[in-house]
């Protein structure tokens, strides 16, 4: 390790997409600082030569702030920033509470966003090139049965990275979004999803009842690879590996279920603006 080594900061490193991409930066040679809401669990990354911090991102600004200054003072640059922290709440939208609703917010926007306030100072005020990454989903292009909280916060998380990234452009700063599949991370275990309190009997035999049925039959039967997954996350976002020579894009689809969703979702907003434009409602498209 170099003392110009890259120095990343993670957030949810405790599991998923946030462990498992420290542990690949780490075995690259890179500074890796993890952090989770306790640092208990994440000493498999300190065991690794990970720097870990406690941090929820759902505390305020300041705070974060303040976590952010110490990183900074310590490595003197940051080069990658990771907003991996989020969860999946399941239930109808009639179903789920205003709480609820705004602790899925909270923590899946709200956070990414509080962090990103925090350490963006300090990535803008270092050289060379720098990315940010956010987490968006499959669910950023679909809204679903039984998690539409979840993919309302997911169409947050993308359409907010669409415009960091443009904002940011001028620091050198490189920001994407990362929109994965299924994949085998422990997302849809019972300790980590969150079910509505309250369940009503009317959706029991409606799509919402089979889509709780099936992310519990599914949980650990992903077919994507978290390792494999974020092996190629860190090539692109070191233009390295299969990555080399390659731009960072705007939206990283990741996993082999992800393009088809985003390819049906395309093929249907092009038959619906035909049927705007040229069918139903003529005035729709309006003439230059």
């Amino acid at each position: 390790m170099t003392s110009q080594a890259p120095v990343w900061f993670i957030t949810a490193a405790s599991s998923g997409f946030g462990k498992y991409m420290a542990f690949e930066a780490l075995k690259r040679g890179h500074i890796v600082v993890a952090s989770a809401r306790s640092t208990s669990r994440i000493q498999d990354l300190k065991e690794a030569g990970a720097d870990v911090v406690t941090l929820d991102v759902t505390s305020p600004l300041p705070d974060l702030q303040k976590i952010a200054k110490q990183v900074h003072e310590k490595y003197g640059r940051l080069t990658h920033l990771v907003n991996a922290a989020g969860y999946i709440l399941i239930g109808a939208v009639e179903e789920t509470s205003p709480q609820e609703d705004f602790e899925t917010f909270n923590t899946n926007v709200f956070g990414m966003l509080n962090v990103s306030k925090a350490f963006l100072p300090y990535l803008r005020a270092t050289s060379g090139e720098k990315t940010l990454t956010n987490f968006g989903s499959i669910g950023s292009w679909t809204g679903g049965e039984g998690f539409g909280l979840y993919s309302g916060t997911k169409w947050a998380c993308s359409g907010i990275s669409e415009a960091m990234r443009r904002e940011l452009a001028p620091f050198n700063i490189q920001v994407t979004v990362v929109e994965p599949g299924y994949f085998r991370t422990g997302f849809l275990n019972a300790g980590a999803q969150v079910s509505s309190k309250t369940r009503l009997q009317a959706y029991d035999e409606s799509a919402v009842g089979t889509m709780r049925k099936l992310l519990e039959v599914t949980d650990n039967k992903q077919r994507g690879d978290i390792v494999k997954g974020c092996k190629i996350l860190i090539d692109i976002l070191t233009h390295s590996g299969v990555a080399e020579g390659k731009d960072i894009p705007e939206r990283v689809a990741l996993g082999s279920d992800s393009p088809p969703t985003i390819r049906d979702k395309m093929a249907r907003t092009e038959t619906l603006l035909k049927e705007l434009g040229y069918r139903r409602f003529p005035l729709a498209v309006i003439s230059p």
